[in-house]
């Protein structure tokens, strides 16, 4: 049976009508104030993770959140009344929950363990066909990382040839890595063709890069295999970019695209291609130096690949990471670092699967959401990683919620506009950010819920300065900060500047933190965020899976590409035919 429109349903215009009353006059402050064990009643510490190495425990802080015992228990029935529970066990079982198009959603499944209870899609457990794969790709990656893949000279791919000033600057490199301590073992166990010379370069777009290249980056000390370079835009600056950097024959190319016809992706493929072609003038070593991520293996044998890595229709590209899209992932980092990865999720999978709501991460995630964006109207959401190897963690999420929750159709096909569905989501890594938008966050007109990301255990210090104690007692301040804010500026103050130096506060922080960042805590961190978007998405009663708002302007770019090359004339609106005419006249 349908659900209600939110506006409709009556925890909702409880909440509604709570806020208005009281909730709008709440203030953190004050609520601290009355209950000194606020911090205990209102975080969640998962404790019991698998290997200490892993880099646990969790923590989710959300004491510093405009929420009391009522409105937190009101929330808890919001999520009963619209169903959540049904809904996860429906995704977790193969329902299909993608009803545009007629899919089950199993991302849950790529990270299963081959001993994990099945999981049945149309009489077959899926989680063989992933084992499959993910045999394919440690084997692969084994192989290109010690040298049994070659290029197509026969020679193994992270052999060099070096002149005298390269050899000498091995000699100083190894040198260097050799007498210091402080250097992890990776690097010491690394070959230097590994580490400079030889890479692997993904062609994709949308999910098929932004989440490998966010995971490359977020693990670079882990790094074991070749470097991996991402080129998504279309743009051509962006390829020649990186070929500039490159050397045909210690190159691997990865094609990712499901359908092996996504414009952007192929274009950018048979540049790729062919620039290849031109430095080594033989068509059969396209096979040594590229490989495929995709289901149409006559487009891909066309193209001249031999090695395909498949995967399935019941998984998103925002969501594929977890499946042979990461292979870029664990060249670079290697297979056993991508398996933590996974193993990683999958823990937070039984959590959210398992944990009962009022101590579920992902739940009371998306509740806070659910009550600021849909209760109360602030339609914004900032991601605040700590940590500069989770820089492009936001982008990353701006994908997976946007996409997933950007909708104004219930799974009914009713229009929403009593409620906001999906925030804007955005961020950057701190303490960069201090110094550029927290201005806002602090003293601007609109308030920014926030999620601060953190590591508690301290990196190796540069020169004896403690930078990571810098990074987290910045951390710690700016929630603290955005709390209490400033509202009675010291007395030594001219009267004029007061009001300019008046921070309002009770602005609202939640703050995540583990040990370290590990490929382990980041899959639980991924994930995490995955959930808190199914349960956002459950509770607006849309559908969080398809993504039919990219499809139109996709559609009018094909019409208008021929019209770039004056081969037909369009039935435009003046803007967009003058937009035309002044590229015909000016851009050749």
């Amino acid at each position: 049976m349908a659900l209600p429109l939110l506006s409709e349903d009556p925890v909702y215009t409880k909440l509604v009508a709570l806020y208005q009353d009281a909730g709008s006059k709440l203030d953190m402050r004050e609520l601290f104030q009355q209950d000194p064990e606020r911090f205990k009643k209102f975080s969640v510490e998962l404790d019991h993770l698998p290997c200490p190495d892993d880099g646990g425990p969790f923590l989710l802080d959300y004491s510093k959140n405009i929420v009391t015992p009522e409105i937190f228990q009101l929330l808890l029935d919001l999520a009963k009344s619209r169903k959540l529970e049904d809904k996860r066990n429906s995704m977790y079982s193969a329902g299909k929950i993608n009803t545009t198009e007629n899919r089950a959603v199993l991302h849950i499944a790529l990270r299963a363990r081959s001993d994990d209870p099945p999981i049945t899609l149309e009489g077959k457990n899926v989680i063989d066909d992933v084992t499959k794969v993910l045999n394919q790709m440690e084997k692969f990656c084994n192989d290109v990382i010690n040298g049994v893949w070659t290029g197509y000279t026969g020679k193994k791919l992270t052999e060099l040839q070096e002149s005298g000033f390269l050899q000498a600057a091995r000699k100083w490199f190894l040198a260097v890595i050799l007498t210091c301590k402080k250097l992890r073992p990776a690097a010491v166990n690394t070959s230097y063709g590994a580490w400079l010379n030889f890479f692997v370069v993904n062609i994709g777009i949308g999910g098929s890069d932004l989440g490998p290249c966010m995971v490359s980056e977020a693990l670079t000390q882990y790094q074991v295999g070749p470097k991996a370079h991402f080129v998504s835009n279309v743009d051509e600056s962006h390829l020649t970019d990186v070929l500039k950097s490159v050397n045909p024959e210690t190159t691997l190319f990865i094609i990712a695209s499901k359908t092996f016809t996504t414009q952007e992706t192929i274009a950018n493929a048979q540049s790729a291609r062919k620039w290849f072609l031109e430095k080594v003038k033989d068509d059969s070593a396209i096979a040594k130096h590229f490989v495929a991520l995709s289901t149409n293996l006559p487009k891909v044998q066309e193209f001249g690949i031999t090695t395909t890595f498949e995967f399935w229709d019941y998984v998103g590209g925002r969501y594929s990471l977890w499946s042979a899209i990461g292979l870029s992932v664990a060249l670079q980092s290697g297979f056993a670092n991508f398996r933590k990865l996974l193993d990683g999720a999958r823990f937070l999978d039984q959590h959210f699967k398992n944990a009962p709501l009022e101590k579920n991460v992902p739940v009371i995630l998306a509740l806070l959401g659910v009550w600021y964006n849909s209760v109360i109207g602030w339609e914004s959401h900032a991601v605040l990683p700590y940590d500069q190897f989770l820089s492009k963690l936001p982008a990353y999420l701006q994908q997976a919620d946007m996409e997933s929750n950007g909708k104004s159709a219930t799974l009914s096909g009713k229009r929403i506009t009593s409620f906001n569905t999906g925030p804007v989501l955005w961020g950057q890594a701190g303490t960069n950010g201090q110094h550029a938008f927290y201005q806002l966050l602090h003293q601007g007109t609109r308030i920014v819920p926030s999620d601060f990301i953190g590591f508690a255990k301290k990196k190796e210090d540069i020169s004896g300065i403690s930078h990571h104690s810098i990074l987290l007692a910045n951390l710690i301040a700016q929630p603290e900060a955005l709390m209490v804010g400033r509202t009675q500026p010291s007395a030594s103050i001219p009267e004029e500047l007061r009001p300019h130096k008046f921070f309002p506060g009770n602005r609202p922080t939640n703050v995540i933190m583990t040990k370290k960042l590990t490929p382990f805590t980041l899959g639980l961190l991924i994930a995490m965020y995955e959930h808190k978007i199914f349960v956002q998405g459950a509770i607006w009663d849309v559908n969080s899976y398809d993504q039919w708002g990219v499809e139109l302007g996709k559609e009018l770019a094909k019409a208008i590409e021929p019209e770039l090359a004056g081969q037909a004339t369009g039935n435009h609106d003046s803007s967009t035919q003058g937009i035309i005419n002044f590229i015909l006249k000016n851009g050749k």
